[in-house]
């Protein structure tokens, strides 16, 4: 049998299309196992010219991961950047926002924010209002209009993607396919190619799915979705992953505080200063509540 390496590119169920090369691929795991994401790299025995099992994943580099009570679900490996996309209408969900800011954070991954839609300007000095908290966290709003602006739109994301593996994520309705589409002209072509490779009938935006735009880049998008649940992210993991509890974690009167109502808790005290946006630690509060709920 021959051997290859290839990057998953798609996957739906439990069956996933890698690229070797010039070839794509359809591949199985063994057995039942389910344990692989798009933009893995793996290592692949071929069975027929264009389908192969999948023999072991190389080891990830980043891994990006939701989770509810009872199951977790992975959105993609290997990444570099995450960029979440919002826009001035419809209105976007700030839990939405910050649970991905955590999901990166606790992944070892950028995260970005891309505003569309700024020709909107009706919505857009409360738009920006809502980023501010987001961008006074050192996390980068970039502002776009992929529909009136599409070239200050490539101008503006195109090197930032460079050189990286990146993933697009949001709610349904911000304009992120329109978005991928200027950055990947064939997007559309490439959709209809993996879903009939995939055999996933018409339900083309059910699946995350990588383009390729350059030999150093590529692009991941995935379906639009409104939660993001963190459940399998510890306490511990959960309080490095709010970058703006860092200067304050170690200053609390007790080692083992769990900064929600103890006495003497820098964390606390910051929020009650103004330090720390008290949005933000709602949040915390919340997913260190779901994080012991966990069933799995």
């Amino acid at each position: 049998m021959a051997t290859f390496t290839g990057t998953i590119i798609a996957a739906h169920g439990r069956h996933y299309l890698a690229q070797a090369d010039e070839l794509k691929l359809q591949c199985v795991t063994r057995g039942k196992k389910t344990d692989v994401a798009v933009g893995d790299i793996v290592n692949l025995n071929l069975t027929s010219p264009n389908q192969a099992v999948i023999e072991s994943i190389v080891e990830r580099k980043t891994l990006l991961y939701r989770s509810d009570q009872y199951k977790s679900k992975m959105l993609a490996a290997n990444l570099t950047r995450l960029f979440i996309v919002v826009a001035t209408e419809p209105a976007f969900a700030d839990d939405l926002i910050s649970r991905s800011l955590v999901a990166a954070e606790a992944a070892g991954i950028e995260a970005h924010i891309i505003l569309n839609k700024v020709d909107v300007t009706e919505s857009l000095p409360r738009t920006r209002q809502r980023l501010a908290v987001y961008a006074a966290l050192g996390y980068p709003v970039h502002e776009v209009s992929a529909r009136t602006a599409p070239e200050h739109a490539c101008e503006t994301l195109m090197p930032l993607l460079h050189g990286q593996s990146s993933i697009f994520i949001g709610q349904s309705g911000m304009g992120k396919s329109s978005l991928i589409n200027l950055i990947v002209p064939d997007a559309d072509i490439a959709v209809r190619e993996i879903s009939a490779a995939l055999d996933t009938g018409k339900h083309t935006t059910t699946f995350t799915r990588l383009y390729a735009f350059n030999p150093e880049s590529n692009i991941i998008d995935s379906p639009g979705f409104q939660e993001f649940g963190l459940y399998h992210l510890s306490e511990g993991m959960l309080e490095r992953a709010f970058r703006e509890f860092t200067p304050h974690l170690g200053h609390c009167k007790f080692y083992n505080c769990h900064h929600l109502n103890e006495p003497s808790c820098a964390v606390l005290t910051a929020v009650g200063a103004g330090g720390i946006a008290r949005m933000r630690h709602d949040l915390y509060r919340q997913l260190v509540h779901e994080s012991s709920q966990v069933l799995y």
